[in-house]
């Protein structure tokens, strides 16, 4: 039975570590905002990319770009994995973790090789210990995303897609949608294909009308944008994991403590018990050496 001392001592332990994770939380609740407003700001930019090219491509219906072209057999495919450079986040790196291994064995199973393109840390110690030989490139996402680093890695995304080491790029990260949800995504990357754009930036288009005149040619005009809306939306899946890190990690160290007052109240129990019973048993001696000095 622990002693009197022994809890004191777990006790003072444990508040310790809960002033630690409220720290850690109000933290986490601190750079969570400035992320929020990030990704905020990053998202109808991202959209509205995605709606120019749609307006050009309804505009001109033959116009091309390398990035377009849907390879007709897909050999090998480059999974870009994006998760934290540190840990206490809960669940957060290993969904990452394990929506890609499922990933992998559903191409696999179709003769489908994967390469792997890691972003942060944690997912990196995965892979590097379980599939070494398929890192094309693993990095740290860094204390802060900016968008030289993310167009570092479309720009060598792009080169292995058009050189045709790679006939798909896909990405996965988590998906930042409130404080206490952040959800795996999958996001194809190349062949870029316009997907249809939020309701709201679509609203504001009439994309059957297409009333525009390109000068100097839609082909000038798509090899400009298609590689900036490649790197934008690396750049969007970036700050997304780092808006969706911080509210895991605030969340996290929410439950921690919580867990913490709940053991605290418990421990604080079971130590006025022990005191009571100590206190009892010297009475109990005391009047028994009374009564038999009588």
């Amino acid at each position: 039975m622990a002693t009197l001392s022994d809890i004191k001592r777990r006790i003072t332990s444990i508040q310790s570590t809960q002033k630690i994770t409220s720290a850690m939380k109000m933290v986490s609740a601190a750079k969570l905002r400035r992320a929020q407003d990030a990704i905020e700001s990053a998202r109808p930019y991202a959209a509205r990319m995605r709606a120019t090219l749609q307006e050009v491509g309804s505009a001109e219906a033959g116009s091309s770009h390398p990035l377009f072209e849907e390879r007709e057999s897909v050999s090998t495919v480059e999974l870009v994995a994006i998760s934290s450079d540190r840990g206490l986040a809960g669940a957060f790196n290993s969904q990452i973790v394990k929506e890609a291994e499922r990933l992998v064995a559903e191409w696999k199973a179709a003769g489908i090789e994967t390469r792997f393109t890691v972003v942060g840390k944690k997912a990196a110690e995965y892979f590097r210990r379980h599939r070494p030989s398929q890192i094309s490139d693993d990095r740290p996402v860094g204390p802060k995303v900016n968008y030289l680093e993310a167009q570092q890695i479309a720009q060598r995304l792009m080169s292995d897609f058009e050189n045709g080491e790679v006939d798909q790029v896909v990405l996965l990260h988590n998906e930042f949608i409130s404080a206490i949800a952040q959800t795996p995504k999958i996001v194809p990357l190349l062949p870029f294909v316009s997907e249809k754009v939020e309701a709201e930036v679509e609203a504001e288009l009439d994309l059957d009308a297409a009333p525009y005149e390109i000068e100097p040619s839609s082909e000038t005009l798509l090899a400009s944008l298609v590689p900036k809306a490649v790197e934008v939306e690396v750049f969007r899946a970036l700050l997304e994991n780092q808006a969706g890190e911080h509210a895991a990690r605030m969340s996290a160290m929410e439950n921690a403590t919580k867990n913490t007052e709940e053991l605290i109240e418990r421990l604080t129990l079971e130590y006025n018990r022990a005191r009571q019973a100590a206190i009892t048993s010297e009475l109990v001696e005391i009047i028994t050496g009374a009564q038999a000095l009588e």
